[in-house]
């Protein structure tokens, strides 16, 4: 788990089966999927889907936050933030890393030993 900075406000993100779950019944596509599809963004910066970015930190603010508690729906979660700066690097990276190392743990094993 880990804290990110969006706009003015601190949200944690927890990359968890509970995130692909909660992310698939809001948006009704697989969150593994749409993360495999921004993997080109280090070598071209135009591969970000901005939305496609903020859906995957709504998901694991959701699981960060623990099943049965009130959680908003995406839109309803965006109204809270008063601007997303997509020029913080630390809280992009952040995100992907904490989607990286949660669901694809064996190969961030393998890839450190």
């Amino acid at each position: 788990m880990r804290t990110i900075k969006i706009g003015e406000k601190e949200i944690g993100l927890k990359a968890t089966p509970l995130a692909l779950l909660y992310y698939k019944q809001e948006f009704k596509t697989d969150l593994i999927g749409d993360l495999l599809k921004m993997q080109a963004i280090a070598d071209d910066p135009s591969a970000l889907d901005s939305v496609a970015l903020l859906q995957i930190a709504w998901a694991m603010n959701k699981a960060a936050e623990g099943k049965g508690k009130t959680f908003p729906h995406f839109e309803s979660w965006l109204e809270q933030f008063e601007y997303v700066d997509f020029s913080d690097a630390d809280a992009l990276t952040a995100i992907m890393n904490e989607a990286a190392e949660g669901f694809f743990r064996r190969g961030i094993r393998t890839a450190t030993k």
